[in-house]
Parts: C-alpha cells; structure tokens; sequence
C-alpha cells in the first residue's frame, strides 16, 4: 500500500510561472454566436430607437427605384414653409440663397461671351447697323432672326392695340403673355435647323414645377411632441410662362470642385421672420413632365413678372434696390426647384448626392426688359445629417435687367439691342 503524502500549500520557487502555460480550456475553437446582436427597438420611445428608425428608411430608400422613392421621400406630411418664386419680400434672394445653399455670382458663364451687364446708347443698333454675329449662326441667319422677332412685336402690338379694356392685374397676361409666348415658340422652331437638341425638344405652356426639400432643423414648441427636433421642410409651387424641355442634360459651365470656395450668405433668423408660412399639403416633386417621359432634363426657363411688379413705382417708393432682388429671387427659386427635381428624377437624394451637376436657364422679362439666369446644382445634400462635411455649393449666374426694344412707333420697332437678342439666341443654342 503507498503510504500518504502531504503536499504544501506553498507553491516552490522553483516551479515555471502560471502565465508561460497554456490552459485547456482556452485552445476551445470560437464558435458563432447563437443569438443576433442587441439593437434597439423599433417601437421604442427613445434615441437609439430614433436613429434605428432613421437608418432603416434610409436603408428602404436606397434599395428602391425612382418612382418608390420619390413616393417614400414624400409620404410623410407634416407643415412646412411655401417659397414662393415671385414675392416682394425685402431681401428676398439672400433668404433664398440660404434655403437653397445657393451662391450667387454676376454675370454669365464663360459659355456666353456676348453677355452684357448694362446696355448703354453706344451699344444699341439699329436696323442700318450690321447684325453681329453668333457662333454657330452666320450673320444672314441672325438677320432672319431678327426680322422674326421684329415681326412678332409688331404683330402682338397690331392685336393688343384691337383689344378692349383689360381686367384689372391682367395686363401682364393678357399683352405681354401672348408676345412671350409667338417669340419662344418662334425662336425655338428657327433655331431647331442649327441646333439639333431642339428637334427633340418639348415646349411646355403654363406647367406646374414643384420641389420639396428639408434645409436646417428646429425645435418643437408646444405639442404633444414639445422638445423633440425636427427639420425644417420647404415647398416650391412654381408656374413658369413657358420652358423647353430636352432629352439630353446641358453640359456643366464649371466643375464641381469650382463651387467649395464659393459663399453663401448664413441667416441664423427662423424662416417665419422673412416672412413665410407654414401650411400641411401633399409633398410634390415635379419637372413638368411625368417620369416616364424621355424630354427628363430642363434646357431653359421663361418667367413673366406679375403686375404688381412695376419699376417706377418701386423707384417713388425708394425701392430701387429691390428691382434686380425680385428677378434674383425669382429666378434661385424657380431653377433650383426645376433643376432639383431632375436631379430626383435620376434617382438622386438627400443620402445620395448628385454625381454630376444638373444646368438649367432662365429668361425673366416684363415685355421689355429681359434678364437672363443660369444654374448648376452641385448639391441635393442639404439637410443636417448630410450638409455637415459638404463642401458644395450651387451656382447661380445673372445678369442685370436689358431692355430688348424701346417701343413701337409708326410701325416700326424702335431701339431694338441686338446684344441682348444675340444672347437670347445663344441661350437657345447651348446644347452638349
């Protein structure tokens, strides 16, 4: 029989310490968890609930396709502010500038080497003077061109002047409307021989433009959801006169990288100070035209001011900086609406940022005085959670208004600018 042995509690000093040996039970191979990680819920009334909930739309939406996305985008009503394109709303286009994140630059692209900031007595011709030359048009053409719109002047004066007394805040539609209208149309048709974009092209009258976007957030007030942010909405209902769709996007006037360095003026004041109003109604996002149309991309823009807009009164009342504000304003708002939402249309959204900039013009005009617009939209990024580290902006060109003819004298079209109608032209000419 082995006899006993007591072993020390004392471990010697001579033995190899524990951390040089290798446990069994730790050469166990790792095994998969069984159970899905702990996420929050989905029903729950808190932050990480929120921001679960967030991902998982943002997830929904990026697998969807255009239609359902813009269905998805728009689903939820809730009140927002209504831009409005055409308002007298002092200042109105740096408030806009700061919605949109729009950085406005004077005068035109490169694109457009005839822009004329301010037509003055030595840069009017007249019929004796030799038609300047466009590219891309030669100077019998541009003399055609010239007698066509000569011809339309003289026709719309022939029948407003059989006209009977106008209603009241209807003289814009009722003489200017018709005029805009022959001289698009007109302009278009004659110029489709030399640029081929336009013999594919779609000329909307009166057509409906919407946009809805979120800008910023806030905190709610009162309510049963007091406390809580939420962003701030925005809509644009737009009518332009006219525009002219096409099925080819307008080349880019700068590259995207141009816009980092550009400024936008900051405006820390909530939007209802400017003013505007906050209503609740369906979320629109429209071009014009319905998605399946193959004319997806905009080419330009017509705009008719609305009678309360007159620059002599606006002068007596010591507004005469609020002329060009009004056609700014009007013209960030109609093409950053029109021009976002092609870029909607291409699949493009708040969590995905444009690849490409979208271009889009416009032409402004009271009957006499034309200003002309161009747009390029770097960016559709512009709420909180993905405006952070954007460096983009949007560009909007402008010109200063040009007066396109004197009046009608005699039958005769007196003091007609061949500088603006040559940009007129080559607005209608820019093409891929």
């Amino acid at each position: 029989m082995a006899a006993r042995t007591r072993l020390s509690l004392l471990v010697p000093k001579n033995l190899p310490p524990f951390r040089n040996q290798r446990l069994v039970h730790n050469e166990a191979a790792v095994r998969e968890p069984a159970y899905p990680p702990v996420v929050p819920s989905l029903t729950a009334k808190s932050k990480s609930a929120r921001l679960r909930q967030i991902a998982e739309q943002v997830k929904k939406i990026r697998g969807s396709s255009v239609e359902d996305k813009l269905s998805l985008i728009t689903r939820i009503q809730r009140e927002k502010f209504v831009v409005y394109p055409q308002t007298f709303a002092r200042n109105a286009d740096r408030w806009y500038q700061h919605f949109t994140k729009t950085a406005y630059i004077p005068g035109l692209p490169d694109r457009f080497p005839a822009a004329v900031e301010r037509p003055g007595v030595d840069e009017r011709s007249t019929s004796a003077g030799a038609p300047p030359a466009v590219p891309g048009i030669d100077d019998g053409a541009f003399a055609d061109i010239r007698t066509l719109v000569t011809r339309v002047i003289l026709q719309e004066r022939w029948y407003m002047e059989k006209q009977r007394r106008l209603f009241l805040y209807r003289h814009q539609e009722r003489v200017f409307g018709p005029l805009l209208r022959t001289l698009v149309s007109a302009l278009t048709c004659s110029l489709a021989r030399y640029n081929p974009l336009l013999r594919s092209s779609s000329l909307d009258l009166s057509r409906q433009v919407n946009f809805y976007w979120r800008r910023g957030q806030r905190t709610i007030p009162k309510g049963h959801r007091r406390g809580r942010l939420e962003p701030i909405r925005f809509q644009i209902d737009d009518c332009p006169h006219s525009q002219i769709r096409i099925t080819q996007q307008l080349p880019q006037f700068t590259p995207l990288e141009a816009s980092y360095s550009a400024e936008v003026p900051e405006v820390t004041y909530r939007p209802d100070v400017m003013p505007l109003f906050r209503r609740q109604y369906e979320n629109l996002i429209f071009t014009g035209a319905k998605l399946p149309d193959p004319a997806c991309y905009g080419h330009t823009q017509f705009h008719l001011v609305p009678d309360r807009y007159h620059r002599d009164r606006m002068a007596c009342q010591q507004q005469s900086d609020q002329v060009e504000v009004f056609l700014r304003a009007n013209a960030l708002a109609s093409l950053f609406a029109w021009t976002g939402a092609q870029a909607m249309y291409q699949g493009f959204w708040n969590h995905e940022d444009v690849t490409r900039p979208f271009v889009s013009q416009a032409v402004i005009t009271d009957g006499h005085f034309f200003s002309f617009f161009c747009y390029q939209l770097n960016t559709v990024a512009l709420s909180v959670e993905t405006d952070a580290d954007n460096p983009r902006k949007n560009l909007l060109w402008g010109t200063e208004s040009l007066r396109l003819y004197e009046g009608v004298q005699d039958g005769e079209v007196v003091g007609l600018n061949d500088d603006v109608l040559k940009l007129l032209v080559q607005f209608l000419m820019n093409h891929p």
